[in-house]
């Protein structure tokens, strides 16, 4: 059993070293634990206090390609060095390394094909009062547009087993956290959570949120895309049939008038009922279209899988 802990890092050569040296070398189950820096166009000193700290490998981005690009890359690179399950960990020291043993259990136990540590965000008190709401908030949104049952969705401390890193794909820029929940509960694949310590970080600020309301719309954009890309159908369908709605009632509205009341005008309520109905056609055609594409999509993905697994196995 061996066990890669990928630490995706930009910039971190104040804390990277630290990260390094917490974490465990022996683990209950676990025959062999390595250590992946993903280094994403670091500026400073990150790679070599890396090596020098301990890392068995280390990756390089030749630019800053964004952490979504990066951890895709550490899934792949983390499955081409032979993993059976993949851990990430976050390069600033607040996650506690020691707690990594307890993250991997459900994969052990098999109930689970993805863990995600859930920092209580509730309950910090070195977290901002706007970002500790807005990862509540987040999370809370995640929850009722696909019924996952995560509490902290934008917890990057997770754990995945070898089949589920066959099988996520990271589509899009910015964050790969509230991607890879929405794709796991549409590929059936089990997600548990455990409570974690979250630790005040000692240096710098945060790489990805700069601006917590740029985040916010970002993350919620990327949501409702990555939704849309497995529920297409679904999403336009009620999409559509709002504006249909809307246009029946419109031309409800101009029969009262033409049969019951004066017998003449109000034709701007004709009009504007065949513009939401036809409009609202348009939409459902095209929720008709994205499910077909999407059959298509998911024929590519378990292709793609497949070849993963192949190249793992021809390594191996």
């Amino acid at each position: 059993m061996k066990l890669i802990i990928m630490v995706p890092a930009f910039n971190e050569e104040a804390s990277i070293a630290k990260v390094i040296r917490e974490i465990p070398r022996k683990i209950n189950g676990v025959e062999e634990v390595r250590i992946l820096i993903m280094n994403d166009g670091s500026q400073d000193e990150t790679s070599r206090i890396a090596r020098e700290a301990g890392a068995d490998y280390i990756f390089e981005n030749n630019i800053n390609r964004g952490l979504a690009y990066t951890f895709r890359k550490g899934l792949e690179e983390s499955l081409r060095l032979g993993a059976d399950i993949i851990v990430n960990i976050d390069a600033d020291s607040q996650y506690d390394p020691n707690e990594i043993g307890a993250l991997i259990k459900p994969i052990f136990s098999e109930n689970a094909g993805m863990v995600i540590g859930d920092r209580q965000v509730r309950k910090l008190d070195h977290m901002k009062a706007i970002n500790k709401y807005g990862n509540v908030a987040g999370s809370w949104v995640l929850r009722r547009l696909t019924g996952a049952n995560v509490i902290d969705a934008s917890s990057g401390f997770r754990a995945f087993s070898r089949e589920t890193a066959f099988a996520l794909n990271i589509y899009f820029d910015h964050t790969y956290t509230h991607q890879t929940i929405i794709e796991a509960m549409n590929k059936k694949i089990k997600i548990a959570q455990i409570p974690i310590i979250f630790r005040r970080r000692e240096s710098g600020e945060s790489r990805l949120i700069k601006n917590i309301f740029t985040h916010i719309k970002t993350s919620l954009a990327n949501i409702i895309r990555t939704i849309l890309v497995y529920k297409p159908l679904k999403i336009l369908s009620v999409t559509g049939l709002v504006f249909v709605s809307m246009g029946v009632l419109l031309g409800l509205r101009f029969l009262y008038y033409y049969f019951f009341t004066i017998g003449a005008g109000k034709v701007q309520s004709l009009i504007l009922s065949a513009v939401f109905i036809l409009f609202g056609i348009i939409i459902i055609v095209l929720g008709l279209l994205a499910d077909l594409i999407g059959i298509n999509r998911r024929l590519n993905e378990e292709i793609l899988s497949k070849i993963k697994k192949m190249d793992y196995e021809k390594r191996g």
